[in-house]
């Protein structure tokens, strides 16, 4: 049987493999600039030498602007990694509760078809619940129509009203100093 449990410091290399893989399949090979090094400097991780708990009730290292994430990891019954959840909290506004907000969910193309995904996705919304939460959010690039599908099967709903926005790089270096 599969297991999850969150990431520990020593799994930053799969971490780094991981979204390596999910860059490779979002045709950006070239885009990840994260190392093993940053990726054990911005989450929080599990301790190494606690027994798997409930991942429904993280019990990692706090979380803090500056190591704002966690993440869930799936193996296989083999012990092989086989996915990946990194997620943060976020806030609604309009209903005044906390929720999620899924960065990345990743299985393995190896590993897909085999419910990993609906797995980890379960996890992170027993965490949304546990914590009398609003919602658990993410995007899906427009192209990726297999995963759109397998979102809306498992209920979630497009947003399509919405625009995605993000500020990066230099443009977010000269917004900082917009009114300087």
């Amino acid at each position: 049987m599969a297991t999850i449990r969150h990431a520990r410091r020593e799994d930053a290399p799969i971490i780094l493999q991981l979204i390596q893989e999910l860059a490779d399949y979002e045709k950006e090979p070239d885009a990840v600039k994260a190392t093993v090094e940053t990726i054990e400097n911005t989450i929080a991780f599990a301790p190494s030498d606690t027994a798997d708990s409930d991942p429904t009730i993280p019990n990692t290292e706090p979380t803090s602007p500056s190591r704002p994430a966690r993440c869930l990891l799936l193996f296989t019954p083999e012990g092989v990694a086989a996915g990946m959840a990194l997620y943060f909290y976020n806030y609604s506004t309009w209903r005044s509760r906390p929720g999620i907000y899924l960065e990345d969910l990743f299985v393995r193309s190896t590993e897909r078809g085999r419910g990993y995904g609906k797995k980890l996705l379960s996890m992170l919304a027993k965490q949304v619940v546990a914590m009398d939460g609003g919602r658990l959010e993410w995007v899906v690039l427009k192209w990726n129509e297999p995963s759109i599908k397998f979102y809306e099967s498992i209920g979630a709903e497009a947003l399509n009203e919405w625009v995605g926005m993000r500020v990066d790089g230099e443009g977010l270096k000269k917004l900082a100093n917009l009114v300087d």
